[in-house]
């Protein structure tokens, strides 16, 4: 059985979440941060999520990214989900995200740079 990442969200909550991802981003790199991230989330809390691309952290995402956002949107899930894009948030924002966050997508290394 595969590794779920630890997160407060009921199982089927957590099941769409991982779909939608791997439906738009397959092979990118995903962290959870925030209340949810740290088990301390309300009812209503949103699902904060950023999108890594762990060869080329400076490298703004694909269109998919776009798709994912409208997907997260048009989703039967009951909170908001909040994606970012690494690429595009302050460092500062990085370090925070850094010190407590959860692996919710491992992504894939390019076979050129083993």
């Amino acid at each position: 059985m595969a590794h779920l990442p630890k997160l407060d969200l009921r199982p089927d909550h957590l099941a769409e979440v991982l779909r939608l991802l791997r439906t738009h981003l397959p092979i990118t790199e995903v962290w959870a941060f925030g209340s949810r991230a740290a088990w301390v989330a309300g009812e209503g809390s949103d699902l904060d999520l950023v999108v890594r691309n762990p060869n080329q952290l400076g490298q703004e995402q694909p269109k998919n990214f776009f798709d994912l956002k409208k997907a997260f949107t048009e989703s039967n899930l009951p909170f908001l989900v909040d994606l970012h894009d690494w690429a595009r948030i302050p460092e500062s924002f990085h370090r925070n995200i850094e010190k407590q966050h959860v692996v919710v997508q491992k992504g894939e290394t390019d076979p050129s740079e083993a």
